[in-house]
């Protein structure tokens, strides 16, 4: 070394190189942190964790060094050793990993199904035959997939046990429940312990000294257990065997909740209604055993209820104690089976119900479909009711963001911190969550027959023609309904709902209602509040109703007299009843409940005219676009009114910004319509290439590899409708793209995710064509031509006879699909061949590894030989 590199250091250890330890430059980075030491660099990679410069975040290289000896080819006996290891390995992974699939997803199901079969049987046999059957081959499938629900249901019993447990814990029991209770034992204990504190020898030092090492052990010794306990030690995935003990406790517990939660439930239910003479009508719900398992909870209640007075007159604190968390834990099962299951079916059964004239239907078909399919017609109502209930529940927040805090006294507030169903279900007794159940039944149904059967019946008076809406699916269609429906599910409104702005424009709309109504009516104040009289342009933040600012200003151009005292605290005690208290100041006008009556019928009115509008201005649009299309034929309501409600949508929007554009000068307008309509024409050439194009492609490629060999014979000719292919091939590239950004980077990744983050406004159309839509299409079009140039040249240039030519047509397609998975799965295979081969060089000759010094120039590192190699 000259003297210009004696002066280098080790950015680590400081020191200069030496020939045992020369310097190496392993990164971009220079000046006084260029060199390093190898030794320095491992240590400091081990102590990091990191594989690359945490400056200039390059990647260090190292070469290895084999010993002298090695060999320029493995030889054969050596290759052959690492195989039969690696081949070794691999079965006793595939064992272990085989009995674990066997014990978890056949063991475990299978014995669940069983036991409950056999439980649920009620005869004495079952009982002896039960070993049998737990060795039986029959329905083994079937038996499985039924123990897997029940062992879910099991185990979501068992962490809502755990959970409630900790709800009463951290909220506290009922009051009734926490009455007559002995004193805490802790009471007579610290006395005992001043005595002894001030009589003895100890001070209160020692007696903590002494707590805390007690406290640190047990911690200690919970961190270790729960280090040792992990999903992969639980499960088996681990490769040890303690997993087969948690096979059995789980089965054990398993058995135990079924014996408990069902078996038991369900028998004092049968008895009852078998002895009350109910058990005909109970069958002829087709839902016997959930009806009578309900029936059995409300009497295990009642029971519980009257066991828990009789211990409590008995003075047995224990068992009263004991039998009233059980009580709580049915009670609380109950309740969130009505609030979860029992009212949105009926919802879902009332909106349907109210819409049959709208269908064309009568209550004689729900029947038929009823007794047809139970379960899913059970299913399709709640899931209709639900939607229903959450998109309620969601303007009832929207109007909370509008009006004061106080005005929706008589309604839960579900962004209150405050606010735990859970809570109040443990707490509050039984007739109140009655009244609560009844009032949210008539305040539903009610705005079901203002806003679906009030409209449905002046629409056929004033329209008789207008109705029903077809939505018959027909299997002879050239279109697949199905499908459509899932394109405009999956596709179609969901764009709608996140780009139209729709819960901004409702939440102006309501404002606008909110004022014009409020200052008709003199309502201003009560509806929105004092603070809007200071500042009209200032929108009240209203996110939590229940917790207002506190504090009150008065107008003074309309000076509103002070609440009288008895209002304000009947008010109070209302609040306290319904829910959390929240209550913001407000004028009374003359007349007050003259003028609410009036407000709820301005309302009533309103609803009724806007359900008129939705369901009647978005169909007859897209009816009367569609008819320039398809003529009279009759098409799906569901298209008719998505087209419509695009078509409103745009013109809504188109309007809303020149209303915005309009105080801005004629210049300004014509260079934003001069962008808008260069950024539209951008975004249907992208839409026409990567939501049409691409999805045909990608449709057609479906139907023609997996579809058609499969549904249509070889003496048959396959048909292929385009409209039905692009709107399959929607739903498998949202699927692809969904996948994609899922999984590892890669070039594609890459690609969606900057077109996604550069959204509409600053849509790159160069970008997107040069690299997505061209590659894309460029592969789809190679995969959907070459197949059929092979079939339908190359193949009838050689001579074959007819019935080759077509089964070549119609079977190349899967065939090339086979060729390169065979392909890859190869290629797969020689990497992890070669990988294995390394790994057998590296094991058998690696005698250590040198720093990789970086290159600026050629942009490769260049390695500098030390005298001598560094070992690992």
């Amino acid at each position: 070394m000259d003297t210009a590199e004696e002066a280098d250091i080790c950015r680590v250890c400081r020191s200069e190189g030496t020939l045992d330890k020369p310097l190496y430059h392993p990164c971009v980075c220079t000046g006084s942190i260029k060199f390093i030491h190898q030794e320095c660099l491992v240590q400091w990679l081990k102590h990091s964790r990191k594989e690359y410069c945490e400056l200039c975040k390059h990647r260090f290289a190292f070469t290895p060094i084999y010993s002298p000896d090695m060999p320029s080819r493995l030889p054969i006996q050596d290759i052959c050793a690492g195989l039969l290891t690696s081949v070794g390995t691999a079965i006793r992974y595939w064992f272990h990993y085989t009995l674990v699939a066997f014990a978890w997803l056949g063991v475990v199901p299978l014995t669940a199904c069983r036991i409950y079969k056999c439980l649920f049987t009620g005869s004495v046999s079952s009982l002896l035959t039960l070993p049998l059957d737990m060795l039986s081959t029959e329905n083994l499938l079937a038996d499985c997939l039924q123990g897997c629900f029940v062992v879910t249901c099991t185990l979501c019993a068992f962490i809502s046990l755990v959970w409630l447990r900790e709800q009463i814990v951290h909220g506290g029991a009922p009051q009734w429940l926490e009455q007559h209770q002995p004193p805490p034992p802790n009471a007579a204990g610290q006395a005992n312990e001043v005595h002894c504190l001030q009589n003895c020898q100890i001070t209160e030092r020692d007696v903590y000294v002494v707590s805390v090492n007690d406290m640190n052990w047990n911690a200690l010794e919970w961190d270790r257990a729960a280090e040792e306990l992990t999903w992969e030690r639980m499960l088996g995935l681990d490769g040890s065997l303690v997993f087969l003990e948690h096979v059995f406790w789980v089965v054990s517990l398993n058995t135990l909740f079924i014996l408990v939660f069902a078996f038991c439930p369900y028998h004092i239910g049968h008895f009852s209604v078998v002895g009350l003479g109910f058990e005909e009508y109970v069958q002829a719900s087709h839902f016997e055993g959930l009806i009578t398992t309900i029936v059995g909870y409300i009497l295990l209640a009642m029971t519980l209820i009257l066991c828990h007075g009789l211990a409590a007159l008995v003075r047995f604190q224990r068992s009263r104690r004991l039998l009233g968390v059980c009580y709580i834990v049915v009670k609380v099962s109950l309740l969130v089976v009505v609030e979860i299951g029992v009212f949105p079916l009926i919802c879902g059964w009332w909106l349907d119900i109210c819409s049959l004239e709208m269908f064309d239907a009568s209550l004689k078909d729900r029947e038929l479909s009823f007794k047809s399919a139970p379960g899913t017609t059970m299913f399709l109502h709640w899931l209709v009711g639900m939607v229903y209930v959450f998109y309620f529940a969601s303007f009832i927040l929207l109007l909370r963001e509008v009006l004061r805090p106080g005005v929706l006294w008589f309604l839960r507030n579900l962004n209150d911190p405050d606010f735990n169903p859970v809570q109040e279900m443990i707490h509050l007794p039984i007739y109140r969550h009655l009244r609560r159940f009844i009032l949210s039944v008539v305040v539903f149904g009610s705005i079901v027959l203002l806003m679906l059967w009030l409209p449905i019946r002046l629409i056929k008076l004033l329209l008789p023609t207008f109705l029903p809406y077809n939505v018959m699916l027909y299997s002879d269609a050239p279109v697949s309904e199905l499908s459509l429906e899932l394109l405009l599910l999956q596709v179609v409104l969901p764009a709608l709902l996140e780009q139209g702005h729709t819960r901004q424009w409702l939440k102006g709309l309501v404002r606008a209602w909110t004022v014009s109504a409020g200052y008709l009516l003199d309502l201003h104040s009560y509806l929105l509040g004092e603070q809007e009289d200071n500042d009209a342009n200032q929108p009240v933040n209203n996110n939590n109703n229940n917790n207002p600012p506190h504090g009150h200003q008065n107008n003074n151009n309309n000076p509103a007299p002070a609440v009288g005292e008895g209002l304000h605290a009947a008010h109070q005690a209302i609040l306290q009843q319904g829910g959390p208290v929240g209550f913001q100041p407000y004028h009374r006008p003359l007349r007050f409940p003259f003028r609410i009556v009036l407000l709820i019928a301005f309302m009533c009115i309103t609803l009724l005219v806007a359900s008129l509008v939705c369901l009647t201005l978005p169909v007859f649009t897209g009816r009367w676009l569609m008819s320039f299309w398809t003529g009279n034929s009759k098409i799906h309501e569901l298209y008719t009114a998505a087209c419509g409600l695009y078509v409103c949508w745009l013109s809504i929007r188109g309007v809303t910004v020149l209303m915005a554009w309009m105080p801005q000068g004629r210049t300004v307008i014509m260079r934003k319509v001069q962008e808008w309509t260069l950024m539209i024409l951008k975004t249907l050439v992208v839409a026409l290439l990567v939501a049409g194009v691409i999805p045909l492609l990608l449709g057609l490629l479906f139907e023609l590899v997996i579809v058609a060999p499969l549904r249509v014979p070889l003496d048959q000719t396959p048909l292929f409708y385009p409209w039905q292919d692009w709107a399959l091939g929607v739903l498998h590239a949202k699927i692809i793209a969904a996948i994609t950004l899922m999984g590892p980077q890669w070039w594609l990744k890459t690609v969606i995710e900057q077109v996604y983050a550069n959204g509409i406004r600053n849509i790159d159309l160069q970008f997107i064509i040069r690299k997505l839509a061209a590659p894309v299409i460029s592969v789809l079009l190679l995969s959907l031509c070459v197949p059929y140039v092979i079939a339908a040249g190359v193949v009838p240039a050689v001579g074959v006879t007819p019935e080759m030519e077509i089964l070549m047509q119609r079977r190349i397609y899967p065939f090339l699909l086979m060729v390169v998975s065979l392909i890859g799965i190869l290629s797969f295979q020689i990497r992890q061949f070669k990988r294995l081969y390394e790994h057998i060089k590296n094991d058998k000759y690696l005698v250590g590894q040198r720093l990789v010094n970086y290159e600026r120039k050629a942009g490769r590192g260049s390695s500098v030989p030390p005298p001598n190699p560094v070992a690992e």
